[in-house]
């Protein structure tokens, strides 16, 4: 059991231990991340196990979601940290001769609080550590209770590798997460949804602590197809897409927009596309995940009766294995409410529109709060680019659903109800650090312009410098 005194206690030894200066260190970061690198690769059939546990999944797709991802995340950091933590050298500017030469140093923030959710245990966790390790903080991370069995295993992996003083894992539930707000951190990165991520800020606010926000989009991450697209091809991803996880994804599919002039086209390639993958009854396919818990099946299977006249495909379930098919609901009015909230399940509402209406169904989408992600299918390149360029959202695709976030180099980020800031890569390790310019300056040549009493001749060397 966990209390305000020993969470106290912890993030008072992990800000010793930063004081203590052995995290600023480059090597040493290095030599940590190695070591979790070891340990990943070491019991990757126990990560697989518990992960099929907690969420259903079959071993090729805990792999690739989250115990791969993981590695390779460490593998990019390592080969760039070198690089990314060197200060950069910038020249002053001849208005501050002679002291000409300024550094940027990039400084860890100290102790970080990272409040990872159960839908991708590690990636969403251990992911956001490398970063934090990368960029020379200590780390508290509190991981979800929803995800029990991969909670308890990072908790023991973790306590094996570092001492509590540099990281270490909390479980437990909001209560906890709560008391872990309560304390005075130095960043806090969490991910989950809006409504706690405004809770997240306010407490945040009281230590004015740097916090970054990667959250799911208030009305989710809407998929536009328009008519020229390949339909087959779109069906194809988007089926893979809304059944991984079970839906369970912060940046997958919430609603699909489809012209009016090929949506039964689609819907049928779509319904091909799940039978094709999942077979007549996916709830029965043992590599189907499942919802995470009774609650999240009952919260599914509820809304689903809601729309029960619309359901094309799809509508039922298991609530023993807690397994509920991926659904189409079609057609979906653009102002129906389960289009203007994040889903988190395997329910897809179809809206469809004239393609060439295709302006106002982009105004409306602007107009409400910004997703995590935007999907555009067509086979008009020139016409995406420049919608994805003048939209607001945190990242997407055009043709193709999700591989945006593992693109190495590239960051994964929100805005607005979707979260703020940004990591993966150099961008975590960004996240994670501050950088702190520091003129280096000369005690020789000072100018006459920064001396009283002011000259003419100083004010005509001024305006030299200006111009």
């Amino acid at each position: 059991m966990y209390t305000e005194d020993t969470i106290r206690e912890i993030v008072d030894k992990q800000r010793e231990f930063f004081y203590s200066g052995k995290t600023l260190n480059v090597e040493f970061r290095l030599r940590q991340l190695r070591r979790l690198k070891a340990a990943i690769i070491k019991n990757q059939q126990v990560l697989e196990d518990v992960l099929y546990r907690d969420l259903g999944r079959a071993p090729m797709e805990a792999y690739f979601c989250d115990i791969g991802s993981v590695i390779l995340e460490i593998n990019e950091t390592m080969k760039g940290l070198r690089g990314w933590a060197k200060p950069e050298t910038h020249f002053s500017g001849l208005h501050c001769f002679p002291s000409i030469t300024t550094k940027v140093y990039k400084v860890p923030y100290g102790v970080s609080l990272i409040i990872s959710p159960f839908n991708f245990p590690f990636i969403l966790s251990l992911g956001v550590l490398i970063a934090a390790i990368a960029g020379g903080n200590t780390a508290v991370i509190k991981a979800s209770s929803k995800s029990q069995h991969c909670t308890q295993l990072m908790k023991k992996l973790i306590s094996e590798i570092y001492p509590d003083k540099y990281v270490t894992i909390i479980d437990g539930g909001h209560d906890v997460a709560d008391m872990c707000l309560a304390q005075k951190f130095d960043k806090i990165f969490y991910t989950g949804s809006p409504k706690v991520g405004v809770h997240v800020l306010e407490q945040a606010a009281k230590n004015l602590t740097s916090t970054a926000l990667e959250l799911g989009g208030e009305t989710g991450n809407w998929c536009i197809i328009r008519k020229d697209a390949n339909l087959k091809d779109a069906a194809r991803k988007i089926a893979f897409f809304k059944a991984l996880n079970s839906g369970q994804i912060c940046i997958n599919i919430n609603q699909v927009a489809v012209a009016s002039e090929v949506s039964e086209d689609f819907v049928k390639g779509l319904i091909k596309a799940f039978n094709k993958q999942l077979g007549d009854e996916p709830h029965e396919n043992p590599e189907y995940p499942r919802l995470i818990n009774r609650s999240a099946y009952d919260k599914c299977k509820n809304l689903a009766d809601e729309y029960r006249n619309k359901i094309v495909y799809g509508g039922s379930g298991n609530d023993t294995t807690l397994k509920y098919d991926p659904t189409i609901i079609y057609p979906v009015n653009l102002d129906d409410s389960i289009v203007q909230k994040e889903l988190f399940c395997p329910l897809l509402p179809i809206v469809t529109y004239k393609d060439d209406e295709i302006g106002a169904l982009l105004d409306t989408i602007s107009r409400r709060e910004h997703g995590l992600s935007l999907y555009i299918f067509t086979r008009d390149i020139p016409w995406a680019k420049k919608v994805m360029q003048r939209m607001q959202y945190g990242g997407g695709c055009i043709n193709e659903v999700c591989l945006h976030m593992m693109v190495k180099g590239a960051p994964f980020n929100g805005t607005g109800h979707s979260g703020m800031g940004a990591y993966h890569g150099k961008w975590g390790f960004m996240e994670f650090t501050h950088p702190s310019t520091v003129l280096i300056g000369s005690t020789k040549f000072n100018l006459s312009m920064r001396e009283h009493p002011y000259t003419r001749a100083g004010r005509k060397l001024v305006e030299l410098l200006e111009r």
